[in-house]
Order: C-alpha cells, then sequence, then structure tokens
C-alpha cells in the first residue's frame, strides 16, 4: 500500500542556507533517502519551495478566488512529502519515525486511494 510523508516544519525556524541552497540535502535526510531507496520501497518524492512562493485558489459560487501564499496560518507548513509503498500503516509509521523531519517538525502519514 502507497503511503505519503507530509514533512512540516516551521519555516521561520529553518536556516537561510537551507533556502540558499534546495538541492543540498543535509547529510542525515540524504542517509534516511537512500535507505528508503535501498529498500526498493521509495516512490518519489520532493522539497517544495517555501510557502511565500504558494499560490491559493478557491472557487466560490462558481468564481475561482486566487490568493498569493498559503491559506492556513499555522506554525508548520509542509515543506515536502514523500510517498512510500509498504505492507501496512505499522511499517509506513516505522520509516515515518526514522525521517529526519521528524525530529525537526512534524510528519503526517496518509495512505493514498489506489
Amino acid at each position: 500500500m502507497k503511503y505519503m510523508l507530509c514533512i512540516y516544519v516551521d519555516e521561520s525556524a529553518q536556516p537561510a542556507a537551507a533556502v540558499d541552497a534546495p538541492h543540498q540535502m543535509s547529510p542525515a535526510f540524504a542517509a534516511y533517502v537512500e535507505a528508503l531507496r535501498e529498500s526498493g520501497i521509495l516512490v518519489g518524492g520532493d522539497r517544495l519551495k517555501p510557502t511565500e512562493t504558494a499560490t491559493t485558489l478557491r472557487v466560490v459560487d462558481g468564481e475561482a478566488q486566487v490568493l498569493d501564499g498559503p491559506y492556513a496560518d499555522t506554525k508548520e507548513q509542509l515543506a515536502g512529502y514523500l510517498v512510500i509503498d509498504v505492507p501496512d500503516i505499522d511499517s509506513a509509521l516505522s520509516w515515518a519515525a526514522r525521517c529526519p523531519g521528524a525530529s525537526r517538525g512534524t510528519l503526517e502519514v496518509r495512505p493514498i486511494w489506489e
């Protein structure tokens, strides 16, 4: 079964270097992604640009309303995601607990409709 690991972090607490070097992963995160690859469960994933680059769209009464930035005002923002294919939720949670993002923020583990 496929699960999405949504990685939420407080963008204001991220070092400036993380924004300036979008293609560089921390050694811990690189090792985690490599472990997912070696296990054969990594389906995909990516890092997202900061929420200041987001555009939110909502249709109200048939009219599209477009807003710059994120819709929700929260302490943690969606920073990236990974999709893994594992047998069950326990396996997904086990892998999520190993993610370096879990120690700096929150991981939401959600099954994907298939």
